[in-house]
């Protein structure tokens, strides 16, 4: 980061700020996390920064930021700042300072072929915090015990990565696609389930694809009783059928919702081609999607936007990046160069023998015109990444992509990163923490070279994150993990 000025080195202070910030004291952190750790003082000024907020408003330029014991102290002019005299200063002219990123669908696993999935332990804690990532929200864990220690272990200080929200195992139904999904079938399973894991320590659900309507309103009605949030991505249940259910959240938005095509049968998961064909074909302003986006926002159900994993189902839009190849372990990287190509190659229509038209660049753009839409109306959309798919899609790279991508979608840069956090904080109740930059909040903040309200794209420089006040180095933490994803 260009010119800090540390005014005096002051010894480690207790991080705990005054609304009781959930974090490792400084002095208790490992040294596995403390090299990647640039910043630790009680005390930090980030002078002369441009501070985009979160809330939506318009930036502030040549703001002076104070945190003190790992929370924001003051936000105000560079030139009124009083820096108190044993502050770390960090000149950050040039630079930009937004909120962490609060990632609603940031998995903790990889695809690794054959409805197979590998718990990334390693790599994908670092990542999403290099990123910027500060808070993320698991969304289906395939090994929950594993999430939760890695949760436990982060808060104490002894393995770095953001604050997490573990979901609970997937609440899948007969039928699943994936054998690491165990399957539910009555509505006295689901309620076991909610109630076992919620005793262990989990504080959200996901439904999937085939789970039935009575399962899952056992397992929101029980997951409700004790507070905690239900969110799906579902295939045999239609979105407004899920939202009289009582669910809280959505995922992925209008391409995975069944609910239009003309062959649905109840608690049936259709034919994934037949149904995408159809919806290709509708329009975002009729009346069908329409009176669903009123129903979801009347009931106050989210949506959580995904549109990285989706983009690279479009031929020759996903951009290739060489950070995220660098990232991939051998193995990783040729099958998701081999599934790039099987993508961008046509296969051909065996009525007309001529290449077959993919419906996925409308569905792509439906699905945009569908998420504008539903912030039109009221909706309350999340971000997040999904670091599944065809594999090119990495936790931080993935979740910086998806801000990019709702700008792509007639967004605004400054309401593109209040999707990415402050909405994800107010879905999990956190606004009053995390979500904005705010005198009393946490001090979790991204600082970003460059200026991503005039060019997005420089929402891809980050260089330091600040979680619960200490800063993050991330090109140390991107290199620590070089080659690993897909192995740990």
């Amino acid at each position: 980061m260009r010119r800090w000025k540390p005014v005096v080195t002051s010894v480690l202070a207790l991080l705990a700020g005054p609304l009781g910030v959930a974090g490792a004291r400084a002095d208790a952190l490992s040294p596995e996390v403390l090299q990647y750790v640039t910043v630790n003082a009680p005390i930090v000024a980030l002078a002369h920064v441009r501070v985009i907020d979160g809330t939506g408003a318009p930036a502030l330029e040549d703001r002076t930021v104070i945190l003190r014991n790992g929370a924001i102290e003051s936000v105000g002019p560079a030139a009124a700042a009083q820096v108190p005299k044993d502050a770390k200063v960090l000149d950050l002219a040039g630079y930009s300072v937004i909120p962490g990123l609060v990632g609603m669908h940031d998995h903790m696993f990889y695809p690794a072929g054959e409805a197979i999935f590998h718990e990334m332990a390693k790599s994908y804690p670092r990542l999403y915090l290099a990123g910027g990532v500060t808070t993320i929200r698991t969304t289906g864990s395939i090994e929950p015990v594993t999430d939760l220690a890695i949760k436990k272990q982060i808060d104490a200080g002894k393995t770095v990565g953001p604050r997490m929200h573990v979901s609970g195992p997937y609440l899948e139904g007969a039928g699943s696609w994936a054998p690491q999904l165990a399957e539910l079938n009555t509505p006295e399973e689901a309620r076991a389930t909610v109630n076992f894991w919620i005793d262990r320590g989990v504080d959200h659900f996901k439904a999937y694809n085939f789970i039935s309507r009575a399962t899952l309103g056992a397992a929101i009605e029980a997951a409700h009783k004790r507070g905690i949030k239900v969110t799906g991505h579902l295939c045999s249940i239609g979105f407004r059928e899920a939202a009289a259910l009582g669910i809280d959240d959505l995922e992925h938005g209008l391409v995975v919702d069944t609910e239009f095509f003309s062959g649905k049968k109840v608690d049936e998961c259709p034919d994934a081609s037949a149904a995408a064909a159809e919806l290709a074909k509708m329009e975002v302003g009729g009346a069908p999607i329409q009176e669903t986006i009123r129903d979801l926002v009347a009931r106050h159900v989210a949506i959580t936007s995904t549109l990285p994993v989706f983009e690279i189902f479009v031929a020759g839009k996903a951009p290739l990046q060489q950070r995220v190849q660098d990232a991939m372990s051998m193995e990783a990287r040729a099958a998701y160069l081999a599934n790039r190509v099987r993508i961008d190659t046509p296969g051909i229509d065996p009525k007309t023998g001529q290449p077959a038209a993919s419906p996925w660049p409308a569905l792509f753009r439906k699905e945009m015109e569908f998420e504008r839409a539903f912030v039109k109306a009221g909706g309350l959309l999340l971000a997040g990444v999904d670091p599944t798919g065809a594999g090119g899609v990495l936790p931080g790279f993935g979740d910086q992509r998806e801000v990019e991508l709702l700008v792509e979608a007639g967004f605004t840069p400054l309401e593109a990163i209040r999707i990415a956090t402050a909405n994800g904080a107010q879905f999990l109740g956190e606004q009053d923490r995390i979500g904005t930059i705010a005198p009393g909040k946490r001090a979790d903040l991204v600082v970003i070279k460059g200026n991503p309200v005039q060019a997005i794209a420089d929402i891809k420089n980050v260089e330091t994150i600040f979680k619960d006040g200490i800063g993050y180095d991330s090109a140390k933490l991107i290199a620590s993990v070089r080659g690993l994803v897909g192995i740990r």
